[in-house]
């Protein structure tokens, strides 16, 4: 049975352009901070670093950070190493979470444990880490410290949250939704909301921002989830079925599971066990997840997320970088289509 699915309701197919172009000239000055703070005399930090920073990621964290300020009209330069800070707290959880996962693909190349092995992947992570709180250190504002701090730690509560949460089928949707609200975007929230303090505009638009990166960020993630079980390795940069295979409950698994008749959650016990993993069943849970609808019934939560990132938006009055940040929102969700 085969799913169907409803495009959003764009005139044109969604796409990043317009926020990448926005923010290009703001971005090379960011990119020339990472360079120069990824840097170091020990020559594994920098060549791993480099590794993934230019692996083809869309410095979509960064780019809110940008965005963001252009939305309130901010002139300055503060927030060029600031999102530097977010690039550099997103890049080292990415080091940590290939560790943990024991990934083999990130963005369709080798990921970097798999290259120069575990421990030093956990340590140049440390080591980006580090550099974040550096140039937090650097900008001198407490508020934005708190922050990005705040975020920083409730980024590693979702990993170990979702740590413990691998291969219990038991897992609610409820706690599905902690987890990633924690592990991405809290990470979104916190890029969009410090431009509002470094242009110190009033709490009601830094509260509008936040909400517009969290509920974007939930939005990502579970589009995230649901191509796992609809996409492949060249669209997805990673393998099609890393999550199944790692015993993760998605909402995808969750609501299939809930749905299922006795002969289907029986599969997904098993397969979630880590006792069902070859690609025939990989295959027998795409079917699954198709016929319970639950596929197309995460991109509907997307959609309803993307739409609240949307209408946080609504205080702010129109223009360029407001439909930029519309678009990116646009863009996440059509990315399973």
């Amino acid at each position: 049975m085969t799913a169907t699915i409803h495009r959003l309701p764009t005139p044109h197919a969604p796409s990043l352009e317009p926020m990448m172009t926005l923010a290009a000239a703001d971005m090379n000055a960011v990119n020339t901070v990472i360079l120069d703070r990824m840097q170091s005399q020990i020559p594994l930090i920098p060549e791993l670093a480099g590794h993934l920073i230019a692996g083809g990621g869309k410095r979509m964290r960064p780019m809110l950070t940008l965005a963001s300020a252009k939305l309130l009209g901010y002139p300055g330069t503060r927030h060029h190493r600031l999102a530097a800070a977010v690039e550099f707290i997103h890049t080292a959880t990415l080091l940590h979470d290939d560790v943990v996962d024991g990934s083999d693909l990130r963005r369709g190349k080798r990921t970097a444990n798999i290259i120069w092995g575990n421990p030093a992947s956990v340590l140049v992570g440390d080591f980006l880490f580090s550099k974040s709180f550096e140039l937090m250190v650097e900008d001198g504002s407490l508020k934005v410290l708190k922050i990005l701090s705040g975020a920083s730690a409730i980024i590693a509560e979702g990993e170990v949250n979702q740590l413990t949460a691998a291969r219990r089928i038991d897992l609610g949707e409820e706690r599905y939704l902690d987890i990633i609200g924690a592990k991405t975007a809290a990470l979104f929230a916190a890029a969009c909301r410090i431009a509002a303090v470094v242009a110190e505009r009033p709490d009601s638009e830094e509260e509008a921002l936040d909400a517009y990166g969290r509920n974007l960020g939930i939005a990502f993630q579970l589009v995230d989830d649901a191509i796992d079980y609809v996409s492949d390795a060249g669209t997805m940069g990673k393998d099609a079925g890393d999550d199944f295979r790692e015993g993760k409950m998605t909402l995808p698994v969750i609501l299939a599971y809930a749905r299922g008749d006795e002969d289907a959650r029986a599969f997904w016990k098993q397969a979630i066990a880590g006792h069902r993993a070859s690609d025939e069943d990989f295959a027998h849970a795409i079917e699954l997840v198709r016929a319970t609808r639950a596929v197309e019934d995460t991109l509907a939560r997307a959609r309803h997320y993307g739409q609240r990132a949307i209408d946080a938006l609504g205080i702010f009055s129109g223009g360029p970088a407001k439909d930029a940040m519309i678009e990116a929102v646009e863009f996440a969700v059509a990315r399973a289509y």
